[in-house]
């Protein structure tokens, strides 16, 4: 089969190219992979920079598919089955964290497409308890998208927990960012989002999703707007989706007191100036959300199935396996919003028509 490896560390090192079929054996699940999102994450390992790249590696983890095979321990899910797959592959299976399903928290964990062959392939092989059958109203493109969605989920319903009619300010209009706010307009939030100039196209898709207005903190203030929205007390909650640390530190400055801060980016250094007096003085919960776990894509198909969320509206790029590099570029260079790697034209097609 065809497939995109990331064959040693360092820039670039990708290949696209024939590799063998897996197989079904004991727990796994075969798929033949219908679509698979590029991430920021896959950008990261392209350019050698995410350390938790094992090589040599099948990239990719946002995927949707039909599955074509079943290795004989597998009890639910069977040939046919349109699905998706959670990114967790293995883990310790007796740490704190395994013992309450916090899989993205194993100190062991195994993930496709970093440790494990992934989605940029015409097959892949899952673990039966990490793959979700779809409902029948979902299409195979958003399912594609139900991880950034999972990890949206996870940081406002699971970790911020919002409620109905709270205020939220979100920064960062990507991906993840497109993800947090149609989970807090599920619940019912009143939502602003913070980006930059080049954040225009976002900020008119993040509007058509629910927004109720976007902030282009170089010509508007913020903090301003955000004062006179709620009587001078600031937003409940502030998510940081867009790993940079003045967007952290303003999060912490427009959040009221004993409001919550969402930490989602991932900064480039470690070690951030962050401005504690702000969690001092303010008693702000400030939380890390990292990634999602199983509990988290649950709800997400929930809410696909319910059409309070439709992930495939972010998607601005679709491009054929063999053109892969096309999509990493695109992302690269900070066009669109979402880039997709079309893996089977023919499920691709089957999917449209069902639509």
């Amino acid at each position: 089969m065809k497939a995109v490896v990331k064959e040693e560390p360092g820039l670039d090192h990708m290949v696209y190219k024939d590799v063998p079929e897996p197989e079904a054996t004991g727990d796994l699940v075969k798929i033949r992979v219908a679509y698979n999102g590029i991430c920021g994450t896959d950008l990261h390992a392209f350019r050698g920079e995410y350390a938790s790249t094992r090589t040599p590696v099948i990239l990719g983890h946002e995927l949707s598919g039909i599955v074509t095979a079943v290795g004989p321990e597998v009890t639910k899910v069977k040939v046919g089955d349109r699905v998706t797959t959670e990114t967790t592959f293995k883990t310790c299976g007796h740490c704190v964290s395994c013992a309450t399903k916090d899989y993205n928290l194993c100190a062991h964990r195994e993930g496709i497409g970093t440790q494990i062959n992934g989605g940029m392939a015409e097959y892949l092989v899952s673990r039966e308890e990490s793959v979700h059958v779809l409902p029948d109203n979902v299409s195979l493109l958003s399912a594609a998208l139900t991880e950034p969605l999972a990890c949206g989920v996870h940081a406002a319903l699971e970790k911020a927990d919002v409620q109905e009619g709270e205020k939220v300010c979100i920064f960062g209009s990507g991906a993840i960012g497109q993800m947090v706010l149609q989970a807090c307009k599920a619940r019912g939030c009143h939502v602003l989002v913070a980006g930059l100039p080049q954040d225009k196209e976002r900020f008119e898709l993040a509007l058509s999703a629910g927004a109720d207005r976007c902030v282009d903190q170089t010509t508007e203030d913020l903090g301003q707007i955000i004062s006179d929205l709620t009587d001078g007390e600031g937003v409940d909650v502030s998510f940081e989706c867009s790993g940079a640390v003045p967007a952290a530190n303003k999060a912490l400055e427009v959040t009221r007191r004993k409001g919550r801060v969402i930490q989602m980016g991932v900064f480039k250094d470690a070690a951030a100036p962050i401005r504690v007096d702000y969690i001092l003085h303010k008693e702000i919960c400030y939380m890390g959300s990292r990634s999602q776990k199983p509990s988290s894509w649950v709800t997400s198909l929930k809410l696909l199935s319910e059409g309070k969320v439709v992930p495939e509206k972010i998607v601005t790029k679709i491009v054929p396996l063999e053109q892969w590099r096309d999509g990493f570029e695109s992302v690269a260079r900070g066009e669109g919003i979402k880039a997709v790697i079309c893996c089977s034209e023919e499920l691709a097609e089957q999917d449209k028509q069902r639509s």
